[in-house]
């Protein structure tokens, strides 16, 4: 009887935490300095926009099987009374494909990042 090697998380097939704090890091700048996008980053702080960026890494991390713990809200909680729109939605997915593509990620586990994403839609377009 053989033993089949359990499959790799997503988290280890993407790199781990340095691969997708680098992706954050990619897509956060393309989201700040998007022309639409923009207006939910103003007036925020250093430390609360590097606070956000951990959240974001640790969700990520968390949700693609690694080993964080995310400590923040909910989605729909974190994102409730911002008013993002199906438009906000279409040109953030636009960004984290141009964010995918440029780190080169396999179609496998692109697939499953855009799975993922969009499985939380409902909770953030309002």
């Amino acid at each position: 009887m053989s033993v089949q090697a359990k499959e790799a998380t997503l988290y280890s097939r993407l790199g781990g935490y340095d691969a997708i704090a680098a992706v954050a890091d990619d897509l956060l700048r393309r989201l700040t300095t998007d022309a639409q996008l923009n207006r939910f980053w103003q007036h925020r702080g250093e430390d609360g926009l590097r606070r956000e960026k951990q959240l974001l890494i640790d969700f990520l991390c968390a949700s693609a099987g690694g080993p964080l713990y995310y400590t923040g809200r909910d989605m729909a909680s974190s994102h409730k009374g911002m008013r993002i729109s199906e438009g906000d939605w279409t040109i953030f997915l636009n960004h984290l494909n141009a964010t995918l593509d440029s780190f080169a990620i396999p179609e496998r586990e692109r697939s499953q990042v855009l799975a993922f994403v969009n499985s939380t839609k409902n909770d953030i377009v309002e």
